[in-house]
């Protein structure tokens, strides 16, 4: 039994030439359907958020001027895309994804968000084509409603979550793990409860051996009782952001690492997807779709 956060306001339309990959958004629902590894029951399209669990997260000041497109030009320029209304209903959408995906966790081990992963996204900034923190926005609305009481954030995209990392820099029911590429965006860092920046080129044997090092002493130590998974597939070689070395079978064995070691503890889940800018979309596309499969092997 899955929960797939999906809404077709995802693939929000680019002017041409833009290096985000929005087509991404359309087809990994179309590649899970086509090849039988998700049924079409399994993707649910969110509401939008209420303003109140975006302002557990965002200051209200931030939010306001970018609800109302008041950003200015630096602003705006920061986060990577032309601003429209419909730009700002897909970021509360997704949010909403992502929370309406922690309740289907708790009941049945994990859940998924088509999109999300925003870690950029600081307290009263957005950054790195992301505007509102998903997971950070669904962690808060997890403590507000007792819901959790200690969630780690395991950030294996291949850029610093210096947003997550800044929005729970007090928050000690928060762990905030985010392994990276050290000489990459953002160049200047927040800190993570825990930060390993990693050297350029760095292949499959030693990112997942570094990962185990650290992830499988951290859910035993930290003990949370959920966990959220950005499950970015810019580590791959193929990726023009990058920086990383990783294959498409490490790029799996990352997400069974950690989707085995969160069943095995018997923590929830919540997995939104990240970054993967690879110039070829099928090898985008893949990737995000192995982690939806290496959940079906686990989970079902």
């Amino acid at each position: 039994m899955f929960y797939i956060a999906y809404d077709p306001i995802y693939a929000h339309p680019l002017p041409d030439g833009h290096r985000f990959p929005m087509l991404k958004y359309e087809l990994i629902p179309q590649q899970l359907l086509h090849e039988g590894a998700m049924e079409a029951h399994h993707f649910v399209s969110p509401s939008l958020l209420a303003d109140e669990w975006v302002l557990t997260t965002h200051h209200d000041d931030y939010f306001f001027r970018l609800k109302n497109g008041q950003l200015t030009y630096q602003e705006e320029r920061r986060i990577g895309f032309p601003y429209s209304q419909a730009l700002v209903e897909r970021e509360l959408r997704i949010a909403q994804g992502t929370i309406d995906g922690c309740l289907f966790a708790l009941e049945h081990d994990i859940a998924f968000n088509v999109a999300g992963g925003t870690h950029h996204a600081g307290s009263n900034w957005g950054e790195g084509f992301c505007m509102l923190n998903d997971q950070a926005i669904a962690a808060n609305y997890l403590l507000a409603n007792k819901l959790a009481n200690r969630i780690l954030i395991i950030d294996l995209d291949v850029h610093q979550g210096n947003g997550t990392a800044e929005i729970f820099q007090n928050e000690d029911r928060v762990f905030t793990f985010s392994m990276h590429a050290e000489h990459n965006f953002p160049f200047r860092k927040e800190r993570s409860d825990l930060d390993i920046g990693l050297a350029d080129g760095i292949s499959d044997t030693e990112y997942l051996s570094i990962l185990e090092q650290h992830i499988l002493p951290l859910l035993d130590d930290f003990a949370p009782d959920f966990v959220f998974y950005l499950s970015g597939v810019d580590i791959l070689a193929t990726d023009k952001l990058g920086k990383l070395a990783v294959s498409k079978v490490g790029c799996k064995d990352r997400d069974v690492l950690v989707l085995s070691a969160c069943k095995a503890r018997k923590i929830p889940v919540q997995v939104s997807m990240g970054g993967g800018y690879s110039p070829d979309i099928k090898d985008i596309v893949d990737a995000h779709c192995t982690t939806y499969k290496v959940a079906a092997e686990l989970y079902s």
